[in-house]
């Protein structure tokens, strides 16, 4: 089923007997195959608005539409089986096998038994998980395994938007970032409409499309995309809310390959030292780099190594990162080993160029004024 619009307009939410309206007047747009987070503080209403879309409660005011259908329209017990819905601890049947879990809403929709266990061997496949495990009970299963099942029952009927509340915020952090991987590896192929909860701004930044950072009483306080949100805050509260280190964070929105490398001076064994020398002054980082036949790192030559006629075998450690990396991850390599530059290798190990802590400063500083000083700390810190 194709991705759906989603559409807030004006919604509001005030519980019987409460002082102030959980949510006061809310409006966005979700396009179409776009993750859309909402996050905030405690009790700015996040929750509450999901909730208003698959009708779990009822709306004071306002309209919700999807594909520009009102979900009030249909029965909620109609509308629910049309949208998935993954929350954080899970809720899998504990006394139903993982394939009966996931086929939970397809029998609900009257899905025949062979298309449901197409579907079953289907997702287990897409989730990442051995078809045998289909046959086992939730509590067979470890925590990142059971929350990959959550997800997959959830997209079982192939729904056109899925509601997920904080689905990984009960996970190990190890897991929960491999989860965070895998789903977004998922979306890229299923390319659903989702409406996705945290409390954790970083995890926002990640998995976002579009974030809604809602104030206390559902306030939309800015609905951008991660980087104009990191780049121009619309006022204080977002500000403060994204964090003093958002100049980093912008760091999680590019790879190493979306940057301009240096460009590595290369020599191979055998090579005149006379050419070496030539290279390592032409060289930003003063040095050439040996590499196999393959073009692939095997050591940094100093002035005593081309002291030689010939560039001789060497071994020694190179440091390195991935031209798929995370700039975030890629700076934390370097400054776990201390150096201020390394060598950016593609999926066959082969150099791409040289990632420098420099490099990563000018990044930072062409995104805004004040930027660049993290990046310049952290040169400080291993110069």
């Amino acid at each position: 089923m194709d991705a759906a619009t989603l559409e807030l307009r004006n919604v509001s939410k005030q519980y019987p007997g409460a002082a102030a309206p959980a949510i006061a007047d809310l409006s966005l747009e979700v396009e179409a195959g776009e993750i859309c987070v909402l996050v905030g503080p405690s009790g700015c209403g996040k929750t509450t608005a999901m909730r208003l879309i698959n009708r779990m409660i009822e709306l004071t005011g306002g309209e919700i539409l999807l594909d520009g259908t009102s979900v009030h329209s249909r029965k909620p017990s109609e509308l629910r089986r049309d949208i998935g819905y993954a929350i954080q601890q899970i809720g899998l049947f504990p006394h139903q096998t993982i394939a009966q879990n996931i086929a939970t809403v397809p029998k609900l929709l009257g899905w025949d038994k062979a298309r449901c266990t197409n579907r079953v061997e289907e997702l287990m496949e897409l989730i990442g998980l051995p078809q045998e495990m289909a046959e086992r009970f939730p509590a067979q299963l470890s925590g990142g395994q059971r929350q990959r099942v959550g997800v997959a029952r959830a997209l079982a009927a192939d729904p056109p938007l899925m509601l997920m509340d904080e689905p990984f915020g009960a996970v190990d952090p190890i897991n929960r970032e491999r989860l965070q991987n895998e789903f977004l590896r998922l979306q890229a192929q299923v390319r659903k409409t989702i409406v996705f909860v945290t409390h954790d701004i970083d995890e926002a930044i990640k998995m976002g499309d579009r974030i809604a950072v809602l104030k206390e009483g559902g306030v939309l306080a800015q609905f951008a995309t991660p980087a104009e949100l990191l780049m121009a805050p619309a006022d204080d509260f977002v500000e403060d809310f994204v964090g003093a280190d958002r100049a980093l964070k912008r760091l999680a929105l590019e790879r190493v390959r979306d940057i301009e490398l240096w460009p590595a001076r290369m020599v191979q064994v055998g090579d005149p030292n006379v050419k070496a020398r030539e290279l390592a002054a032409q060289s930003p980082t003063g040095h050439v780099l040996l590499v196999d036949e393959g073009s692939r790192p095997l050591a940094w030559l100093n002035e005593r190594d081309l002291s030689f006629d010939k560039v001789g075998p060497h071994k020694g450690r190179v440091a390195s990162v991935e031209v798929d990396d995370l700039l975030r991850d890629a700076l934390s390599d370097l400054l776990q080993d201390q150096v201020l530059y390394g060598v950016a290798v593609d999926a066959e190990g082969r150099v791409a160029g040289i990632l420098s802590v420099e490099i990563i400063a000018q990044f930072l500083g062409d995104q805004g004024p004040g930027h660049i000083e993290e990046a310049a700390a952290a040169a400080d810190r291993i110069a």
